[in-house]
């Protein structure tokens, strides 16, 4: 079996948990950042990470994942600033990366708390929209991916290991 593992990182948070779940997998398997990825001919796994940018996946990320996934056995990683009981907009959030891989053979999702950005949150604190404000003012994300949520990758990584094998 070989995987892949490869990512898009803007402040560091999904390529700590990229290099986590990579240092669990015990076979064949190399990492990447996205940007680097032509294709995922000759993997028979891919784990993919991106950052939650403003409440989904970017275009580019969206164009990644439609051109690249299709036919193709893959499981999502995903970093965002909002605490992980996000319940159902957390959920709508995520969902987004799931509809831009959807034809693909999506066998998991992970997604975790990452520190939000001091130059998003002063943007947040400065918007226009109340509910940036109001979110902002009550970010919790300082600190994150912290042990605990790495660990709880490295726990994901194996998983879906087992269950391709």
């Amino acid at each position: 079996m070989k995987v892949l593992v490869a990512y898009r990182s803007i402040t560091g948070n999904t390529k700590k948990i990229a290099e986590a779940i990579f240092n669990e997998i015990q076979v064949e398997k190399e990492i990447k950042r996205v940007e680097e990825v032509t294709s995922l001919e000759g993997y028979d796994l891919s784990f993919l990470g991106f950052p939650m940018e403003w409440f989904g996946p970017s275009e580019k990320v969206k164009q990644f994942l439609e051109s690249y996934t299709k036919g193709k056995t893959i499981t999502l990683f995903i970093t965002h600033a909002s605490p992980e009981e996000g319940g159902a907009v957390l959920e709508g959030w995520l969902e987004k990366f799931k509809q831009a891989a959807n034809n693909a053979n999506l066998i998991g999702l992970f997604n975790c708390q990452g520190q939000l950005s001091q130059q998003i949150k002063q943007y947040m604190l400065s918007h226009s929209n109340p509910d940036y404000r109001r979110w902002a003012e009550g970010d919790t994300s300082q600190g994150q991916p912290d042990t605990t949520r790495v660990e709880r990758a490295r726990r994901f990584a194996a998983e879906i290991i087992e269950k391709v094998k």
